[in-house]
């Protein structure tokens, strides 16, 4: 067992020891010159307990790369400099700073990380399994758990035998302080509040500690309390604009004698999201015996994320009335670039595309009328109640150690919405007529996409609303209604025994052996509670038609009291002129904390028009939402894991060696049930279960062939289980023998994993690094969409028989609702084999693989020489990576109004590769810091190349994210030893995320403008 010894630097020691706590309870932004906990080897074969060495930012530096340099794997360390401050408030902007690992970002805020290309990740409180608030696999969100409870974050890119299975990039652990650490009381609060400029809000952190060591007659006892509270508003402005549709040349009034990209459809959004977050942690520790510890740990986490963002979208622009009226005046060539086809590369060439001009309004009343505008309130929220508690032993004997350890992880969540959509009427247009055309109508439009994606009301057209008629609630209609109440339940239950034995005295080379057992179930109950309600049928052809119509439906003055103005600064980032500034939208924080009174509202409203308007079909109220039968799914996994793992350490060649080799194996038992599905009514449920086995050899070496030089070499083979959604076996059955039924797949098995890792490290000084690392990791078992058809059994004439055997053994699934009819006309009934569309493993594989560099030093050893600038440092890391691999499948892209064809290509012609989401070719960090004198600033560039995302699909193709770099900074300072007060920036240069459409820098499709927070606070210790 490693001993440490106190050791203190500067002031008193109590400011020593409280620093001790890092990250444990208090949010980042105002700091101290700080700790971090390091191992000193010779010390603590001198002293007792502890060593704790303080000087903020260095100290920790110099804790991690200890950390790391000690470890036989791969391991990247992050240490808090102080109590609750790691280098940035948000947990996944924390993990940012890890060569390796980039991030992606909803509204500004770190939510998704990436390890080396991919978001199949573990993430781990002090060792235990978390489970997330959907269906991924991944654990607990990072949005969930702010940085100030988290003393050090740890890495692992290479897993040894006894690391838990389940991941392809890394495996993330967040460590909480250690009771037992502490040596005096501590007592410790920070308040904060940070500022966001265009949510245009100022809110709270607030959080504190307290903790204390004691001695009593049964042993040592140290406990830990922390607590926070945080509110956080955040907003992005994202102007988007399709030009997927292509005006031929000489084909119309607004054509010209070129081809060229129209517009097809404009959107302003605001996103607006507000957090607001309670957590807790708690550690209990009690050494009765200097050879036997017990812990308890408890982690709580109340999180509510509630949603008010609106949007204007402008509809039917490329109606061919409404082209003919558009006045297209600048156009710019835009380079489509290439698609990766079966055959090799396919060059799409380049076109024209409008950049500038206008659109009139087309269509007459009784007619459908464009481009029509139409406001929305989103509020698409999620409620979340995380809770990870673990309790056990550790045992120390003269050969033998032991520790035992039962753990709970739970996440229930909930995702009210209550999100509208409601038509502008233009009282200068075409109005709608009962019976014929559409209920809405148009306005005209200008736009200029020249310096950005910027549009709004022509204000030079006589049908132009004016902002008190765009401001006026009796110009509104509602058009569509979208209730949700979708509930998850997700829980991890697990008993682990851990056995180390000193073999030393057996073979001095293997110094000991590691072996182990894991029992574990893992749960996950889902039920999809929805309602989509559309009023915009104004049908009159048939009884049918007039049932359905909404002609009748409320104006927004039968409702105004549910109605907001819109805010008015969508210009405040770039100045813009063309923008939406006057409009109506329902109430979105209304919506969220009392959805019951907006339907009640709304529901009045439809009560009333149709008391007035009695003539007119009557519109029905609106009803809840109500649980999808289809949305249904319980799955539940159990699995006995077991390893074992010899250690070594001796000379290879002279050279000092050490690392580890085993063997883990597990099975895994599975249960789905989900409903049987007919005509969206559940007939019934049905329970499937499939079991697999893995053995999965994992292998670490350390050489030192010189002072201070390391090379490592790792090998590993891990699994990637498959969401829980996808293992659901709910079915939605048709009463066609040759429709695909769609459902998941409870027989899928996990992805299989194998890394490749071969580094070199030089450590030049205790706090100072260079390293260069290479990677590759291969997958196979992938998880591919597919359609599992049944093989026909014979043909009546030119119709396929298909089996009428409920285990269909030639393929694809039992339907048994299905007329048989045709396809089995020995056999009348119902009943038969059809095709299966589902998730299933594809043959192939991909591959990820890439080079690391890290370089860290500061100039703390020049302080005679250099005085004050002897406290900066440097801090910086570049990742290249690329995919490849023999698994093809392909997107037939440029489908949508025959783009494919009108750039000359065969109609489905256009193939594009898929390739893996959210992984950046080239990325990079570079950190200047200074720490000295009680001043600790730091200032951090992070910056990474284009990447596909996993948004929805624009031209039939993922859309494409540019490369974006950020600029965060921070400062903080000692006023005394008890008092500090800091400040800190992110996104100061507040660089745009630019979205391209079919590839990167092709098509603008998107651009999304994002807060500049400031934070500033105080905090003290006692």
């Amino acid at each position: 067992m490693t001993k440490h010894a106190i050791t203190t630097s500067g002031r008193d020691s109590r400011r020593m020891l409280a620093a001790l706590l890092a990250g444990t309870a208090l949010t980042m932004g105002a700091a101290t010159p700080s700790f971090a906990q390091n191992v000193d080897d010779t010390a603590a074969e001198e002293s007792n307990d502890n060593v704790i060495v303080v000087s903020g930012i260095r100290a920790s530096l110099e804790s991690a790369l200890g950390e790391k340099r000690a470890s036989n794997n791969i391991v990247e360390v992050i240490q808090a400099e102080d109590i609750g401050k790691l280098p940035d408030q948000n947990l996944a902007e924390v993990l940012e700073n890890v060569t390796g690992i980039q991030i992606t970002r909803q509204a500004g805020v770190g939510n998704a990380v990436q390890i080396r290309g991919t978001d199949a990740n573990r993430t781990e409180i002090n060792g235990v399994s978390t489970v997330g608030s959907g269906a991924g696999r991944s654990g607990i969100s990072f949005e969930d758990l702010p940085a100030a409870l988290i003393s050090a974050v740890e890495v692992t890119k290479v897993p040894e035998a006894k690391t838990i299975e389940g991941s392809v990039g890394g495996t993330i652990n967040l460590k909480t302080i250690r009771p037992l650490s502490l040596n005096e009381p501590l007592i410790a609060a920070r308040v904060q509040y940070e500022n966001s400029d265009l949510a245009k809000t100022t809110l709270p952190r607030i959080s504190g500690t307290i903790g204390n060591r004691f001695e009593t007659g049964i042993g040592e006892i140290g406990i830990v309390l922390s607590g926070s509270y945080a509110r956080q508003d955040v907003a992005q402005f994202a102007p988007r604009v399709d030009r997927d549709a292509i005006n031929l040349a000489n084909s119309g009034p607004s054509s010209e004698n070129f081809n060229f990209l129209q517009i097809q459809f404009f959107q302003q959004e605001t996103n607006n999201f507000e957090y607001e977050t309670y957590n807790g942690t708690a550690a209990l520790e009690w050494k009765p015996a200097d050879n036997l510890r017990l812990y308890f740990d408890a982690t709580l986490n109340d999180q509510q994320r509630s949603q008010e963002s609106n949007r204007v979208q402008l509809s039917g622009v490329s109606s061919p009335l409404v082209v003919n009226t558009t006045n297209n005046t600048a156009f710019e060539t835009v380079n489509l670039g290439s698609l990766n086809g079966p055959n090799g590369p396919i060059n799409l060439g380049s076109i024209q595309s409008t950049v500038a001009g206008t659109l009139g309004i087309g269509g007459v009343s009784g007619a459908t009328v464009d481009p029509n505008l139409r406001t929305s309130s989103d509020t698409g929220s999620r409620v979340t109640k995380s809770r990870v508690f673990d309790a056990g032993f550790e045992w120390e004997g003269e050969k033998l150690t032991v520790r035992a350890e039962a753990a709970l992880s739970t996440s229930k969540t909930t995702n009210p919405n209550f999100s509208t959509t409601l038509d502008f009427i233009n009282p200068l247009g075409p109005q709608p007529v009962f019976g014929r055309g559409s209920l809405d109508n148009g306005v005209p439009l200008a736009f200029d996409l020249r310096n950005g994606l910027t549009f709004g009301i022509d204000q030079n057209s006589p049908f132009a609303p004016s902002a008190e008629q765009l401001l006026n609630p009796a110009n509104y209609q509602i058009n569509q209604v979208s209730q949700g109440a979708s509930r998850s339940d997700n829980k991890e239950k697990a008993v682990r025994f851990d056995f180390t034995y000193d073999t030393t005295d057996l073979n001095p080379f293997v110094t000991s052996v590691d072996f182990g057992y894991r029992w574990n179930e893992t749960s996950a109950i889902n039920n999809d509670i929805t309602n989509n309600i559309s009023l915009t049928a104004n049908g009159s052809n048939n009884a049918a038609a007039l049932l359905a119509n909404r002609f009748n439906r409320p104006e927004g003055d039968l409702f105004a009291d549910i109605l907001i103005a819109a805010p008015t600064n969508f210009n405040s980032v770039d100045g813009r002129e063309l923008f939406f500034r006057d409009f109506l939208i329902i109430d979105g924080a209304l919506s969220f904390n009392d959805p019951a009174a907006v339907l009640s509202a709304l529901n009045d409203a439809i009560t009333a028009s149709n008391t007035a308007n009695p003539t007119l079909p009557a519109v029905p109220l609106l009803a809840g939402p109500t649980e999808s039968a289809v949305g249904f799914f319980s799955i539940k996994e159990k699995t006995n894991a077991a390893y074992i793992q010899a250690n070594m350490e001796g000379e290879i060649f002279g050279m000092p060696a050490r690392g580890n080799i085993g063997l883990r194996w597990l099975s895994t038992t599975l249960a789905s049930t989900g409903n049987n599905v007919a005509n969206g009514v559940a007939t019934g449920t049905t329970t499937r279960r499939s079991k697999y086995n893995f053995l999965l050899p994992r292998f670490s070496a350390v050489l030192e062939p010189a002072s201070d030089v390391l090379l490592r070499a790792g090998i590993a083979r891990d699994i990637r289980r498959p969401n829980f959604d996808d293992l659901s076996t709910s079915r939605n059955f048709s009463t066609s023998a040759e429709a695909f039924v769609e459902g998941g797949n409870p027989n899928l098995i996990p992805e299989v994993v194998w890394s490749f890792d071969l580094s070199g490290e030089y450590y030049f000084t205790r706090s100072s690094l260079i390293s260069v690392g290479f990677f590759h990791k291969n997958r196979t078992n992938l998880f591919g969409t597919l359609v599992d058809a049944p093989t026909p059994i014979g043909f009546v004439g030119v119709n396929p028989q298909f089996s009428i055997d409920p285990n269909c053994p030639g393929g694809g699934i039992f339907n048994p609702l299905a007329n048989r009819n045709i396809n089995n006309v020995a056999n009348p009934g119902n009943g038969i084999c059809a095709p299966l569309s589902s998730k299933f493993n594809v043959p192939g594989s991909t591959t990820q693989t890439g080079i690391e560099i890290a370089f860290q030093h500061d100039l703390s050893a020049y302080e005679d020489a250099l005085g004050f600038a002897s406290g900066f440092g440097f801090i910086g890391n570049f990742t290249y990576q690329k995919e490849g691999g023999s698994a093809e499948s392909f997107f037939t892209g440029l489908r949508t109004r025959e783009l494919d064809v009108r750039l000359g290509f065969d109609a489905g012609e256009l193939q594009s590769k898929i390739t893996l989401p959210n992984l950046s070719k080239y990325a990079y960090n570079a950190t200047v810091f200074y720490d000295k004198y009680g001043l600790n600033a730091r200032l951090r560039y992070t910056w990474r190349s284009d990447y596909v995302t996993n948004e929805q699909q624009r031209w039939n193709l993922p859309v494409i994210a540019g490369a974006r770099g950020q600029l965060n900074a921070s400062i903080n300072y000692d006023i005394t030893d008890n008092i500090n007060v800091g400040i800190e920036g992110i996104n100061l240069l507040r660089e745009d995320q630019q979205l391209f459409c079919v590839n990167n820098n092709a098509v603008l499709c998107f651009q999304g403008f994002t807060d500049r927070r400031i934070t500033g606070g105080i905090s003290v210790k006692f």
